[in-house]
């Protein structure tokens, strides 16, 4: 593997670390679920935001090449997940609990379905594991969202 394989896998697994403390943290201080949880979806918006970050320099290659996706196209689901990001913390946290890890899935189902071929194989290994832990943390916050409202 190279090196950048090996920092993106190392950087990518340490971006766990907010997810799975921050649905652990509401098991074991719920006296401070408010803050909590409101930190973990701050957290999830800017994972979000900076997945659709990842479809920028796609978006811009210039060289005449053959993907399966238009450069404007790319541009415009970069653009989709950055504002559902950003919309996402002004919605109550009711709504929150349900957009975050259905954009989490839909984003990973467009690089399986449309963006493989831009994608290592390393790298599609890498984002299962990722959106797989991150949307099972997603839930989990939700159901002890909805189990303490």
């Amino acid at each position: 593997m190279i090196a950048v394989a090996r920092l993106a896998v190392a950087i990518g697994l340490l971006g766990l670390l907010p997810f799975i403390l921050g649905a652990a943290s509401l098991f074991y201080w719920p006296e401070h679920s408010v803050w909590l949880t409101n930190y973990f979806y701050v957290y999830s918006a800017g994972i979000l935001a900076f997945m659709a970050g990842v479809y920028w320099p796609i978006a811009m290659q210039l060289e005449a090449r053959c993907y399966p996706l238009s450069p404007l196209t790319t541009m415009l689901i970069s653009q989709l997940f950055f504002i559902t990001a950003g919309i996402g913390l002004l919605l109550p946290l009711v709504w929150q609990i349900v957009l975050y890890p259905a954009a989490f899935l839909v984003l990973y189902i467009i690089d399986v379905h449309w963006m493989h071929l831009y994608w290592p194989r390393w790298y599609q290994k890498l984002r299962l594991v990722l959106t797989s832990i991150a949307v099972i943390t997603q839930v989990l916050v939700a159901g002890w969202f909805l189990t303490a409202a």
